[in-house]
């Protein structure tokens, strides 16, 4: 007679959630083997494979090993509870210190068994006793990266003597030699430059500031066209960190007297690299480096997503369809011209056309188009490459701007002669580029005979939608902030950003386009010919239906999609 083979009864944790009822016998007797067999603790188990809602597993924890439960939501954690122990042991064993009492140090965990990293906190400390207190594992984990994220160490407090080792020359050798070994994680210039391009990323920052100062040094973002102070390392640092950046650019480490431009691919992922234009100049006290993050999956945005109007929308789509003239993009530097114009140009992408650009600099990699880096230096000017495109059997010539007569004459006659001509302008509005091509020498008739469109634009801050707040504003206010009359006859709500808080400090997330999309009709080009000036063009083109930047950032207030305080600062009343 065989003998039916005794179950081992679940004991611990696995027994509390059997009897609890929260998993079967089943799941929990093929958790507990399979975290065996991966050598994981039983917690870190069920949270990674999602076994148990993190709050459930929690409370659970905290009453099997008669530790308290901490909402670590409702805790403001000093910085210098964090700065105990280094922020990559606090990452490595998901233990944060959360408050010290004499020589008791309380650490928010979310797996308790976990008595190896406990006692590595222990050994760091020196002094004092850990004391484990149990967290949610997602707030634990959010927690984490926020104390990592906002921590200056080891950057914020280094002075010299801990650099001793890493001085310019050898800083270069890591980084061509060494790239593999541990050295250049310990180097804390190293990890700091590494530390603020990944930071920069993760907020979705276009530009870093790196600046030295006679007493001081700092970092700051430029998040949603707003500049941010991040951190303030020692000045001291200063030349270490341009040395940094330069190496990884492959600039000159020796030259310091000249600005350089260069270039930075990171790799933040097998699938994912970011590029980096690195521009130094020289100061008072020391080397500036700017950065600018080149976002490649900004070609890929689709035109819904700029932020056009619908009737806008169409005037662009209808434009860049046409077989030849030029189509002209304007605006200030950061104002996304380069991405209105990629995602005309990707529209147009296809195997039966002929796409080449020239650009200073190549800012975004695009498929089946022929790309040419404008070098100065080199003799590869903007004329040079496009007298040399007109022997390629272009259809579509992109042109990055147009600075001077010579490139303007040359794009006027790629335009002319049956060529469309994609291009920049730094000017204000659409009026203004017309004039503003009659005074670099281009006579005219070309003028008036070959634009096609002009859209001049902003980009304004988004509300966040979730902590907008409603502004009671009088109508009379609102008509002598330019809306119109038949706008007012149907109620609309004005917002503002919210209340500050955690999540979005400013009340603002992310930003939309505003734009002047503007046609040249036949009246337009009769006094292009007659030689209006900017007023008068402008004048026509209200005539003509066309809404300017005010107007266009007025309508994004009506739709709730910014605040007016946003459009009076990004545009001219």
């Amino acid at each position: 007679m065989a003998i039916a083979a005794k179950k081992t009864p679940l004991g611990g944790l696995a027994g509390k959630l059997l009897s609890s009822n929260i998993l079967s016998e089943e799941i929990i007797s093929a958790a507990t083997a399979d975290a065996e067999d991966k050598n994981l603790p039983l917690v870190r188990y069920l949270i990674e494979h999602n076994l148990v809602d993190s709050k459930t597993l929690a409370k659970l924890i905290s009453e099997q090993f008669g530790l308290p439960l901490l909402d670590l939501s409702t805790l403001t954690i000093p910085s210098d509870f964090t700065h105990l122990v280094s922020s990559n042991l606090i990452e490595k064993n998901a233990a944060l210190p959360v408050y010290k009492h004499g020589k008791r140090v309380f650490v928010a965990v979310a797996d308790p068994t976990n008595l190896h990293g406990l006692d590595e906190l222990q050994f760091n400390l020196g002094e004092g006793t850990v004391e484990p207190i149990i967290a949610e594992w997602d707030k634990l984990s959010k927690a984490i990266d926020k104390v990592v994220s906002d921590t200056d160490t080891p950057f914020g407090d280094l002075d010299d003597t801990e650099l001793d080792d890493f001085d310019e020359v050898e800083v270069s050798e890591i980084e061509e030699e060494m790239a593999d070994e541990s050295d250049v994680d310990d180097a804390p210039v190293v990890k700091f430059v590494t530390k603020c391009l990944l930071d920069a990323i993760r907020k979705g920052a276009s530009d870093l500031h790196f600046e030295p100062y006679e007493k001081s040094y700092r970092v700051r973002f430029r998040i949603d066209g707003m500049l941010e102070e991040i951190t303030k390392p020692p000045q001291s640092l200063a030349g270490k960190i341009a040395s940094r950046i330069k190496v990884m650019s492959r600039l000159d480490v020796s030259e310091r007297r000249v600005p350089q431009d260069g270039r930075i691919k990171l790799k933040i992922s097998k699938n994912k690299a970011i590029d980096l234009r690195v521009s130094t100049c020289p100061t008072m006290y020391g080397e500036k480096a700017c950065l600018r993050i080149l976002d490649s999956d900004a070609a890929k945005l689709d035109i819904d997503q700029l932020g056009y109007e619908d009737f806008q929308k169409d005037l662009f789509l209808k434009n860049i369809e046409k077989p030849y003239g030029m189509f002209l993009v304007t605006g200030p530097t950061g104002s996304g011209k380069t991405v209105s114009l990629y995602t005309g140009i990707n529209i147009l992408n296809k195997s039966d056309v002929n796409i080449s650009t020239a650009e200073d600099p190549v800012e975004i990699n695009l498929q089946g188009v022929n790309q040419v880096q404008v070098e100065e230096r080199t003799g590869m000017t903007f004329p040079k490459a496009l007298r040399a495109f007109l022997r390629q059997d272009p259809d579509i010539i992109l042109v990055g701007e147009i600075r001077d007569f010579e490139t303007g004459s040359i794009a006027v006659k790629a335009a002319q002669t049956g060529h469309m001509v994609m291009s920049t302008l730094h000017t204000n509005d659409g009026p203004q580029t017309l004039t503003r091509l009659q005074d670099m020498g281009i006579q005219p008739f070309a003028v008036a005979t070959t634009i096609n469109l002009i859209t001049a634009q902003r980009l304004c801050r988004r509300l966040h939608p979730d902590y907008k707040l409603a502004e009671n504003l009088p109508k009379d206010v609102l008509i002598k902030e330019g809306f119109p009359a038949e706008w007012l006859e149907n109620e609309f709500s004005v917002f503002g950003p919210g209340l500050e808080n955690e999540d979005c400090p400013s009340g603002y997330k992310g930003r939309a386009g505003i734009y002047q999309v503007m046609p040249i009709s036949d009246a337009i080009r009769r006094l292009i010919i007659e030689g209006a000036n900017a007023v008068q063009l402008a004048d026509q083109s209200k005539k003509d239906g066309v809404w300017d930047i005010r107007l266009s950032g007025l309508a994004k207030v009506r739709a709730g999609i910014t605040s007016l305080a946003e459009v009076n600062r990004v545009t001219v009343e």
